[in-house]
């Protein structure tokens, strides 16, 4: 059983890293699975190999240089949103443990698609109204606080799923409070 929530743990904790870059925690996830971190769910071992590795490399640096280009980054975030939910169900599918199939997809497309499509929706409206209020010229500092999230989140899902799971409330609450503020003014 214990095993059966920590990978929840780290299913959520990866989902909601992918909703700040998608490619990011995919490529944390297939380096811990390589490396024997994290054991693969059997039919997700592939995730895993070598050339999985390289492609996410590549697709991780693309997108992350991407972001810090003010007028791309809005064009990107129309794209990754729901690639975003994509991602998110494919992180959770691939990592939780000894459940019946049914039950594995409802929750990585609920809790983990779910998340990361949030996340990554909230994400997008902060940068758009950046965009908005800076004309673009706060968004790559936007940018790299969304990167360095992604990685912290994806390496405290993959050593320590628990704290993944606190640093996504924490951030859950944070983004509550700044949109009450916000929207408080109005």
């Amino acid at each position: 059983m214990q095993e059966i929530i920590l990978s929840i743990c780290l299913g959520v904790g990866l989902a909601a890293a992918v909703g700040f870059r998608v490619f990011l925690p995919l490529l944390v996830l297939s380096l811990a699975g390589h490396y024997n971190i994290i054991p693969l769910n059997q039919s997700w071992e592939w995730v895993g190999s070598t050339l999985s590795i390289w492609v996410l490399v590549i697709a991780t640096l693309v997108e992350i240089f991407g972001y810090f280009i003010p007028w791309f980054d809005n064009i990107l975030d129309t794209l990754a949103i729901p690639l975003a939910a994509v991602a998110g169900t494919a992180v959770m599918v691939s990592t939780v443990a000894d459940l019946n199939p049914v039950i594995t997809w409802a929750l990585a497309i609920i809790a983990g698609g779910g998340t990361a499509a949030t996340v990554k929706s909230t994400m997008g409206a902060t940068r758009l109204t950046s965009t908005a209020t800076t004309g673009g010229v706060a968004n790559p500092a936007v940018a790299a606080v969304e990167t360095g999230t992604a990685a912290v989140m994806s390496t405290a899902s993959i050593f320590v799923a628990p704290l993944a799971i606190i640093m996504l409330l924490l951030l859950i609450l944070g983004f509550r409070k700044i949109y009450k503020k916000l929207f408080a003014k109005r």
